[in-house]
């Protein structure tokens, strides 16, 4: 019937380790076969080839216990997330269905010696193909540092057959345009890779994701967002954020996000050797900052809504702006969604309330203290300057230094907070907004007189802004709340943020989802409590979440 289940051996490595190798076969899954027209559920196309993968249902070898099995908790976050990324306009996998299971399995959630039952189940994920870097990895040979070699080292025959494949399969135009030159085939469809990748990470950071996981194992070979674990959408932003507590030394950082992609595409080229000559490979990979810096301040330009002109500054302006939110804390989504209704003109009505809108984005007292509370006992923290101090070799070797600097640095600033009272810290925020918003104010007056018609472009700018920035992003309590509730066997609330997220840059989703009225973000004081907007600043116990 043009359908069968297949197994995929991946390796992978995490930067930026010394070279490793991680055998994990992956979950079977059921694949359509070639020739099929039927698409993918909800945006079928003809002609167009799905592979359906079933994930976590079986035994692999190297996570878990080794039980394979995935549950609930992570399945309602990668289901909804996954629609999420692709109604915001980021390449992604999609979710056909979350399907729950009576049975259950022992989890130790956050590693701490308290393990638990949790339900199980199944996310039915839909992409073209779900190979991935990590795919081509399994011929890597024997590494100099860890022993370690890929499970079918020395096999190049299979190299080439799965690179003809995924050519074929997946890149065809490319396959046409270099028949009987392998070389140069190969090299463009590096070439795509890479482009595809640099745009798909482009577009993780216009919207605040942060993946959390980025070895090569989760990077999509045609370059989709993939494998949703301990994911996160930035609150306040920070771009040292780290959604993945599970990632101590602070490898897959939301600003580090796009070097981590580069790398990996370098990782994918030394696997594709030798049928990806190095120096092609590398001429290739010196493409991606450029591709990547492009799409960047593309989609920057569109959500600070310059739509007539573009000019060299414009980089400048975003690196102001994101260090103006990262000096006042403030919330990323709901920053650049404010921003189409900034007032403009010489005297412009409005801007000190439009100021005091922005100011109320920023990061509250209690925020800050809660984002720099200390991590380490004290008495931890000395023990472990002293060992810095009197055997520097050792402590090296711990790998704690990046960790030490960051709780000093916390207790530092926590020392600041202590001594600043909230008129004072409202005042700060005051000041940097407003130099901000002149330059920004001076930037759109400039964009608005190369238009002519200033009605005209008014009406694009607030059209393009809105359909650039959203309002509602899947944040960390909106999942939570909705994990709750289904643990206790109610799924109206998934699908209440499923709607809601099906629609994220609609200012009215909220209504047409059926969402009751919200209380103010201040009166939810827990999980328990009454729901806040989904388009809010979360409340504060929001920051006790924990995702690894």
């Amino acid at each position: 019937n043009g359908r069968g289940l297949a197994s995929v051996c991946v390796t992978g490595r995490a930067w930026p380790s010394l070279p490793s190798v991680l055998a994990q076969p992956r979950a079977a899954g059921r694949a359509r076969r070639r020739g099929q027209t039927e698409g993918s559920v909800g945006a079928a196309r003809a002609g167009f080839r799905d592979a359906f993968r079933v994930s976590d249902t079986g035994p692999a070898c190297a996570f878990r216990q080794a039980d394979g099995r995935k549950v609930l908790r992570s399945s309602i976050r990668e289901f909804l997330c996954s629609e999420a990324m692709f109604h915001l306009g980021v390449p992604t996998t999609r979710a056909g269905a979350c399907v729950t299971s009576q049975s259950t399995v022992v989890r130790d959630v956050f590693y701490d010696g308290n393990p638990r039952p949790e339900p199980c189940a199944v996310v039915l994920r839909i992409a073209p193909t779900f190979l991935r870097f990590g795919s081509f990895e399994i011929f890597k040979p024997t590494d100099e540092h860890t022993g370690r070699a890929g499970p079918s080292v020395g096999r190049n025959d299979i190299r080439v057959q799965m690179l003809d494949y995924v050519i074929s399969s997946f890149y065809p135009e490319i396959q046409a345009a270099h028949v009987g030159d392998s070389v140069g085939r190969n090299a463009a469809f590096f070439r795509e890779v890479t482009r595809r990748t640099a745009r798909m990470v482009a577009g993780w950071q216009c919207v605040g994701f942060c993946h959390g996981v980025l070895n090569t194992d989760n990077m999509s070979i045609v370059g989709l967002t993939i494998d949703y674990g301990p994911f996160g959408f930035l609150d306040r932003y920070d771009p040292e954020h780290v959604c993945n507590a599970s990632d101590s030394f602070g490898r897959y950082t939301y600003s580090r996000q796009p070097e981590v992609c580069r790398w990996n595409l370098q990782k994918l080229a030394e696997a594709l050797e030798p049928e990806l000559p190095a120096e092609l490979a590398g001429a290739v990979l010196a493409e991606y900052d450029a591709e990547f810096r492009s799409h960047y301040l593309h989609r920057m330009r569109r959500k600070l809504g310059l739509v007539r002109t573009e000019r060299e500054g414009d980089a400048t302006l975003v690196a102001r702006l994101l260090e103006t939110m990262r000096l006042t804390g403030a919330d990323f989504t709901n920053t650049f969604s404010l921003l189409s209704s900034c007032p403009l003109g010489p005297e412009p009505l409005g801007l000190d309330e439009f100021l005091t809108a922005l100011t109320a984005q920023c990061a509250s007292l209690e925020e800050l203290r809660l984002a720099f509370r200390p991590q380490m006992d004290p008495r931890q923290l000395s023990m472990m300057l002293m060992l810095a101090q009197s055997n520097p070799q050792l402590f090296a070797l711990i790998g704690s230094q990046a960790n030490v600097t960051k709780e000093l640095e916390c207790v530092e600033q926590r020392s600041r907070l202590e001594q600043l009272s909230a008129e004072e810290l409202l005042s700060r925020n005051q000041d940097h907004w407003a130099g901000w918003l002149q330059e920004y104010r001076a930037r759109l007056q400039e964009d608005r007189e190369a238009a002519g018609d200033a009605a005209a472009w008014e009406a694009e700018r607030v059209c393009v802004m809105h359909a650039s920035n959203p309002k509602y992003v899947l944040r960390n309590y909106i999942a939570q709340n909705a994990i709750e509730a289904a643990e206790k066997g109610d799924f109206s609330e998934v699908r209440r943020v499923l709607k809601l997220l099906e629609a994220p840059y609609s200012r009215e989703a909220e209504a047409a989802a059926g969402v009751p009225e919200a209380a103010a973000p201040e009166a939810a004081s827990g999980a328990a409590g009454r729901r806040p907007s989904y388009s809010s600043k979360p409340p504060l116990w929001a920051a006790e979440l924990c995702v690894t």
